[in-house]
């Protein structure tokens, strides 16, 4: 049998028999591998800062954790970071809890975050003051978009849970003041999707077509770690947009969140926002009641003043018989005067009468008919008169009918002559605008022959002279 000469040479990987370490594919290395580190690694906790955060499209949250001498890739499912109860950033420290495995895809490892927690207080405060300089850096805290809160609103929507505290509280304190319809919606204000609950109730009282005119975000004590879904983004972008007025009362005096800074009117505790949002109606209702004391003091003073003041009016005034006795002698003398009066008027109108009557006798009246007739036959007209001013308006009017006649335009055409007139009818009276016309119209004593001014461009020909040439007739 011959030997096989590429095994001879080495060239060929052998299998001996009981060989310990058979040849593996990369795929059941890897998946080994995988298996190992699961089982020894299974459950570890691991402390480092996150850099390169990043949220894929489908929900999961790739990062690196790194302190000054290493660095581990990282990952956490879609389930697991809708659970997360803060905002992964960059610059973060953080303990990730989880599992490492591998990624035979790329031959590297990884940790599979289960949950995700600050490093303590320090980096808690330190996310929050980054939070805090990014959010005021937009304008959201500024003072200038800060809104009034209403004297008296008739409607107050409070957002809080439904079973603390806080919301008796509240509802006590405004009772106490100044009864007002309140409208609550019931959030978590703590734990996993307290903000998304919170940033929702905040824009749904500003959707709803009846607004309330006053907003209250209340919460009660606790620490940093129970207040911070306050401090969430989400809550803080959806104070600072609302419309309606709101009252940040979230925590005790000496707690702080940015959902404060965002708000319009921050209260250290949800009893002084509900102080803050209504005024006392026993002081209103002693406000009216002075008010009107005084209206109805000023009055009074006003009308007595008044009063005072035209009783001093009728002491300067002369009394009123006093004014009318001079008028009221007069008219006595008026009245006797007239009957006197009356009588000699109707005497002199009868005197009157009887020189016109005298006047009016029928010899009289014929005698001036007559002279009458006699003055209007003097002033009779003749017929020869008015027959000889006929004959000689006659006359004038045949010399200027004669005048115009000679004067008319169309006269010189029976001469042999002819006007150029464009083709709208409008006469030409130089050769430059008989030239700018182009089209032109002789008008003749019989008639109208059309030309164009192209003719007179081409060289004049010789022709004999003929006796019809002189007859043309001559351009006006």
């Amino acid at each position: 049998m011959n030997a096989d000469p590429f095994n001879d040479s080495g060239l060929l990987a052998a299998e001996t028999p009981g060989d310990n370490a058979p040849a593996q594919s990369v795929s059941e290395l890897s998946m080994a591998l995988k298996r190992t580190v699961e089982d020894r690694f299974g459950h570890v906790r691991v402390r480092g800062e996150i850099s390169g955060f990043k949220r894929h499209a489908s929900g999961h949250c790739y990062f690196t954790l790194k302190d000054e001498r290493a660095c581990m890739d990282a990952v956490i499912w879609k389930g697991s970071a809708a659970a997360l109860r803060f905002r992964p950033e960059d610059g973060i420290e953080v303990v990730a809890t989880g599992k490492l495995t591998t990624y035979p895809g790329r031959s590297k490892y990884q940790i599979v975050v289960d949950r995700l927690e600050l490093a303590g207080q320090g980096a808690l405060m330190a996310l929050l003051d980054k939070r805090r300089r990014a959010l005021a850096a937009e304008g959201l805290f500024d003072g200038e978009r800060k809104k009034r809160l209403p004297f008296l609103p008739r409607t107050i929507g409070v957002v809080t849970s439904p079973t603390g505290a806080v919301i008796r509280d509240i509802l006590h304190r405004l009772a106490d003041r100044c009864p007002t319809h309140v409208m609550v919606w019931p959030v978590a204000v703590q734990g996993e999707g307290a903000a998304a609950q919170i940033a929702a109730a905040v824009r749904g009282f500003d959707a709803m077509a009846d607004k309330p005119d006053l907003v209250i975000v209340a919460r009660g004590g606790g620490s940093i770690e129970d207040l911070w879904a306050f401090n969430e983004e989400e809550v803080v972008r959806a104070v600072a947009a609302c419309s309606i007025p709101i009252i940040s009362a979230v925590g005790h005096e000496t707690d702080t969140s940015l959902c404060d800074f965002a708000a319009d009117v921050r209260a250290p505790t949800p009893t002084a926002a509900a102080e803050m949002a209504v005024p006392v109606r026993s002081d209103l209702l002693a406000q009216l009641r002075e008010a009107g004391l005084r209206v109805s003091r000023c009055a009074t003073r006003v009308q007595e003043r008044a009063a005072e003041q035209l009783e001093n009016s009728l002491r300067r005034f002369p009394a009123r018989e006093a004014l009318l006795a001079p008028q009221q002698q007069r008219l006595d003398e008026m009245s006797e005067r007239l009957p006197r009066a009356l009588g000699s008027r109707l005497s002199h109108a009868r005197a009157d009468l009887g020189q016109a009557a005298g006047a009016l006798r029928p010899p009289l009246l014929q005698g001036a008919l007559r002279r009458g007739r006699e003055r209007l036959a003097s002033v009779r007209l003749e017929p020869k008169l008015v027959m000889r001013r006929i004959e000689e308006g006659r006359r004038s009017l045949d010399a200027l009918w004669r005048i115009a006649a000679q004067a008319h335009p169309d006269k010189p055409l029976e001469r042999g002559y002819a006007r150029v007139e464009d083709r709208d009818g409008k006469t030409l009276i130089s050769a430059a605008s008989a030239q700018a016309a182009g089209r032109l119209r002789l008008v003749f004593s019989d008639g109208k022959v059309d030309a164009s001014t192209a003719d007179a461009l081409e060289p004049p020909r010789r022709r004999p002279y003929s006796s019809a040439q002189a007859e043309q007739p001559k351009l006006l």
